[in-house]
């Protein structure tokens, strides 16, 4: 067990906010979260956290994860005085962090999240988990994902990676009921056939040349771009606009786009 004390992080609000689709809420405050061929599980009290594993593990996976090292105390802090509609949003929701996941998780769990609700979407990517595991693809080491004392089915663990997706032929997916997304993930998997480096020139991206890339893509328009640049490259920069967000512009800044949504910490205002 490793405790820590992070300020401005709520686990509830972070599981709440719709950029996360694998954690299991398993009582009051805690949660079994999953990351890559790990899980760990996480209690909270008030600023305290109990991970179920030691500080080493901590150090190299969840302190990156959790991204404790960005100062939200401070952005919120630097909310301008007069803006009272964004000082409120901080003082609801001032324990969202923006978590640092794996890129290609992301992008499957939002070209599935498409005109879907989050129950629906979690249910999807765990019936894509599940399928892949079934058919007994080596997805990777799942020792660290076996352990059911923290709850977790060994056979929806692990995100299946794209090839193992793409092996599996375009009916297979088509199976998994997730309807037209199954025609968007199947090819942005064949798009990866073709160019094997491009999740890695993802990575390597400013936020600019990021979006040319994703909007490139069969399926991905601009707010999902927009989101896989914020949940999946960590880049803070990335403003989602959707219909809701769009409702705030109008109604609450009169039309016009507040400064904070172009600044450098536009997504984690949003």
């Amino acid at each position: 067990m490793y405790i820590i004390k992070i300020k401005n992080c709520d686990l509830d609000q972070i599981a709440d906010s719709g950029q996360c689709f694998r954690w299991m809420k398993t009582g009051e405050y805690t949660y079994k979260i999953p990351v890559a061929n790990r899980t760990v599980e996480v209690t909270q009290r008030e600023e305290e956290f109990t991970f179920s594993c030691d500080e080493s593990e901590f150090n190299e996976i969840w302190r990156e994860y959790f991204d404790i090292d960005t100062d939200y105390e401070e952005l919120i802090r630097a909310i301008d005085a007069e803006d009272d509609f964004l000082r409120q949003a901080a003082t609801y929701a001032g324990g969202i962090r923006i978590l640092k996941q794996d890129l290609w998780e992301v992008m499957l769990s939002f070209l599935i999240s498409q005109n879907n609700n989050i129950p629906r979407i979690k249910k999807n990517i765990e019936a894509l988990c599940k399928n892949y595991e079934v058919q007994g693809d080596s997805i990777s080491d799942r020792e660290n994902c076996s352990d059911t004392e923290i709850g977790y089915d060994t056979r929806s663990c692990v995100i299946p990676g794209w090839r193992h997706i793409y092996d599996g032929g375009k009916e297979n997916l088509l199976d998994l009921k997730l309807g037209y997304r199954a025609e968007y993930i199947y090819g942005v998997c064949e798009y990866l056939e073709e160019k094997p480096n491009f999740l890695e020139d993802l990575q390597k991206a400013d936020q600019e040349k990021a979006m040319q890339l994703l909007l490139g893509l069969k399926g991905v328009g601009k707010k999902v771009a927009s989101c896989i640049c914020l949940f999946g490259l960590h880049q803070l920069g990335a403003c989602p606009v959707d219909t809701w967000i769009q409702k705030i512009i109008d109604e609450d800044y009169h039309g016009t786009m507040p400064k904070w949504m172009t600044g450098r910490y536009a997504g984690i205002y949003q």
